[in-house]
């Protein structure tokens, strides 16, 4: 009888199961904003907190909040916000911090979270930390100081789904 190999045994896959899975949840974060989008606002007491990657390329953003959030951020899509438009790669969305209006473009690959606080949804999405942040494609457009919205983090027990694919080396 064969003794089932030990984990560290098991060979690399040639196959990108982690971007497939990563792409697939983004996917998921789309669909639920092109539906708002569509569908004219959020419906009940549905909102969102999104973090994503600043300095992440096609991330476009007020300087002053870049400078602020240099790796991270996380936006409140719930009372405030305007012109939300949803395309292929990327989703835009006008918002307000401190009472300073801003327009944000995100790409969907830059998202490392997504909070429905309503009905206690989270995706998390893994960071490679082994590669540098990439810088943005093009320079963000200066505005007036403001103060973003608060940080949003998932609650123990909640129905979280995280995925961190570590390589092995």
């Amino acid at each position: 009888m064969t003794e089932p190999p030990d984990r560290d045994d098991t060979p690399d896959s040639l196959i990108p199961y982690d971007e497939i899975v990563q792409d697939s949840l983004r996917q998921v974060v789309k669909r639920v904003l092109a539906d708002v989008a569509a569908g004219g606002g959020l419906p009940g007491a549905h909102h969102f907190f999104i973090a994503f990657r600043t300095r992440y390329p096609g991330v476009d953003m007020p300087r002053h909040l870049l400078e602020r959030y240099p790796d991270e951020m996380t936006v409140v899509i719930q009372h405030r916000y305007w012109d939300l438009a949803v395309e292929e790669d990327h989703f835009e969305v006008g918002l307000t911090f401190n009472q300073v209006p801003a327009k944000l473009s995100i790409p969907y690959k830059a998202i490392v979270g997504f909070v429905d606080p309503a009905v206690n949804f989270a995706l998390q999405f893994g960071v490679n930390t082994t590669e540098p942040d990439p810088e943005p494609e093009h320079a963000p457009v200066p505005v007036a100081e403001g103060e973003p919205g608060p940080v949003a983090e998932g609650e123990p027990g909640s129905n979280v789904v995280s995925f961190d694919f570590k390589r092995k080396k």
